[in-house]
């Protein structure tokens, strides 16, 4: 492999993280909004685990990228492209959950890995798990 095929897989691999990690900020943003009516920064560093100062910086990625829109003193909230992603991302999350969940694995440990798996399952092995739940006995699922 050259010099540059190996930048350049790198360069797919930091870019799919860097998605993946907006990606869950939408998903945890659109959950506070299901539970509470708002996502607050305080909220939302809680449940992810960072500093305010870290989230803050991660929502403005997201409204960068037209995600969500803040207001002042209020709280952050998902554009119809965001809620639309965190829709997807949940439904994957699920799917992935569900197919561990089905081979064996402890709910748990399906639930924790399934945040990383959901972010970087191509579509196609997607809709493999999923036609593979659909013929799977609804007793084995989690």
């Amino acid at each position: 492999m050259s010099d540059e095929q190996a930048a350049e897989r790198f360069n797919q691999a930091r870019a799919a993280q860097a998605m993946a990690v907006l990606e869950d900020y939408a998903e945890m943003i659109g959950d506070l909004i299901e539970e509470m009516g708002e996502a607050r920064i305080t909220d939302i560093a809680g449940r992810m685990g960072v500093t305010h100062p870290t989230a803050t910086k991660a929502v403005a990625r997201l409204k960068r990228a037209g995600l969500v829109i803040s207001r002042p003193y209020r709280g952050v909230f998902l554009t119809e492209e965001g809620a639309a992603l965190a829709t997807r991302v949940r439904a994957r999350h699920r799917t992935v959950v569900d197919l561990l969940v089905a081979v064996g694995v402890p709910p748990e440990t399906a639930e924790l890995d399934a945040e990383g798996i959901e972010h970087h399952v191509s579509d196609t092995t997607l809709e493999a798990f999923e036609a593979f739940m659909a013929k799977a006995p609804t007793a084995d699922r989690g």
